[in-house]
């Protein structure tokens, strides 16, 4: 069990907001900005991670093996190392806890996930996630070593559930944007986030993902969330491509652009439809326009819903 020593490994928005509200809850944490020209960062990374019982790696999911590998030889046996990114690495098209496990072997790899802007949790304001880990003795450790009065976490085992969900709702929040950057009204935008919904649970079901976890906070929760808000970076994106504007150079990044030609490829692999999703990888890709890409989804064959 944990004795309530957790080290984060990232420093912006989300880790800092991580480590604000567990603070807050009583717990000692530290909090590591990551850096990989500075070796004194990752030697205190290393350290961090040595004499804490729970790792954070709250860093962009394509730079998460990059962050694992500086901790790795500092890990022991058996050490919860949690992804708190939403994405698939491009490279290898690997989830978050399986990049975990080949970087950190001797780690039980576990995964944050859910509807929350860091800004509300810096905050204080009442927010619900998910954590999954594979055996669930950890997962229930975690929510206790995680969760306060306003942070509040719902343990799993379905550690694929909760990555599907969390990698998935980034590309359909870009086609979510791109909606309402066209101006094509609140109708279109409920219609896109449930045809969204289909596909993400279609996906999910393919991967092993249990139902109730794709329906849950992980899922359909934070994909309300990142369709519904300007706080999503990936909903500004698509916004952004609606309007025929260049995103904001803000620096903030926007993991669905990366996630999206990843999971059009493994869904072409499964035999899954996901034309919502091939719709926002082409328009990113350059290979079609947002009017086309919009006129194609329009005049795809009635069906019946699924």
């Amino acid at each position: 069990m944990s004795d309530g020593r957790i080290a984060i490994v990232g420093a912006g928005a989300w880790g800092s907001a991580l480590a604000q509200v567990i603070g807050r809850a009583g717990r000692e944490v530290t909090l590591i900005a990551r850096n990989p020209k500075r070796d004194g960062v990752v030697r205190m990374a290393r350290d961090s991670a040595a004499e804490h019982s729970v790792v954070l790696l709250a860093v962009p999911s394509q730079h998460l093996r990059e962050a694992a590998s500086f901790i790795a030889l500092a890990v022991d046996d058996g050490t919860p190392v949690v992804a708190c990114a939403k994405g698939i690495e491009q490279r290898t098209r690997k989830f978050m806890t399986e990049v975990i496990a080949e970087s950190i072997p001797n780690a039980q790899p576990a995964i944050l996930s859910g509807p929350s802007f860091a800004a509300d949790v810096l905050s204080g304001l009442p927010t619900a996630v998910t954590v999954a880990a594979s055996e669930e003795e950890t997962a229930v450790m975690l929510v206790q070593s995680l969760g306060s009065a306003t942070f509040r976490p719902y343990h799993t085992t379905d550690i694929r559930g909760v990555e599907i969900g969390g990698a998935a709702k980034n590309v359909l929040a870009i086609a979510a944007g791109i909606v309402t950057g066209r101006g094509l009204g609140a109708s279109a935008t409920a219609a896109l986030i449930t045809r969204g919904f289909a596909e993400l649970f279609r996906f999910g079901a393919a991967h092993g993902a249990r139902p109730e976890t794709l329906t849950g906070l992980s899922g359909l929760g934070d994909l309300v969330l990142t369709c519904s808000s300007t706080q999503s970076r990936n909903y500004s994106y698509g916004i952004a491509l609606g309007k025929g504007e260049p995103p904001a150079k803000d620096g903030k990044l926007a993991e669905g652009v990366f996630t999206a030609p990843v999971l059009v490829e493994m869904a072409k692999q499964a035999g899954i439809e996901m034309p919502i999703a091939t719709a926002v990888a082409d328009v990113i890709a350059g290979r079609t326009s947002v009017d086309a890409a919009i006129g194609n989804l329009l005049n795809r064959p009635f069906k019946a819903e699924d």
